[in-house]
């Protein structure tokens, strides 16, 4: 069985959640208590230096990067069907993983953590160039769902997990991207069990 320290509202977090209920791999849930600053207590920075969140633990592997872990599950399970083997489109999820990571986290970080947890120490030139970003990346998402049910094709992948776990953090700061594609597969990302068990509770 997994150990995975998380935190809810780490959307980083919640696509190793989903990509876990989704395929039913036994795990364990360890809350590390981001808003009180558990992850930067000696505790976990022996976990995890970085001091971030997820860490997935299982026998002697530990595992730091969320989309590093969803990588492994897929390889270690054959989760073929999430990571698919064929050359074409095992690049094609890669090239999403690593654009959701590269360019879309960024903008969602600036948004969100100062909209939504910074309070009066919120940083809004952040919040500012996070928009203006969004401004150029939703329609590169939109453009990719008026022609593809999902990221990759016709069914969701890890791509995808990883994709609505941002875009379900750009949700708490009222700033969903409003294109009616991308809204589609949004409300279909959302209907499916492992999406909705790694959501926070509200």
């Amino acid at each position: 069985m997994y150990t995975l320290y998380g935190f809810p509202f780490s959307q980083h977090s919640r696509r190793v959640v989903s990509l876990l209920e989704e395929t039913g791999l036994e795990y364990e849930f360890k809350n590390v208590d981001m808003m009180n600053g558990e992850h930067m207590s000696p505790t976990y920075l022996e976990i995890n230096p970085n001091h971030q969140v997820p860490t997935l633990i299982a026998d002697n592997v530990k595992i730091h990067e969320s989309n590093a872990i969803l990588r492994y599950l897929c390889n270690k399970h054959d989760l073929e069907v999430w990571y698919p083997q064929d050359a074409d489109t095992r690049a094609a999820v890669d090239q999403w993983l690593d654009w959701i990571q590269c360019r879309l986290s960024l903008a969602v970080l600036g948004i969100v953590l100062n909209k939504v947890f910074m309070g009066e120490d919120a940083d809004q030139d952040a919040i500012k160039q996070g928009q203006e970003k969004m401004v150029e990346l939703s329609p590169l998402l939109e453009e990719t769902f008026a022609d593809s049910q999902f990221l990759c094709g016709a069914r969701p992948t890890i791509a995808d997990l990883a994709l609505v776990s941002n875009i379900f953090h750009l949700g708490l700061a009222d700033e969903l991207p409003t294109g009616e594609s991308t809204g589609r597969w949004y409300k279909a990302m959302l209907e499916m069990d492992g999406v909705k068990k790694s959501l926070p509770e509200m």
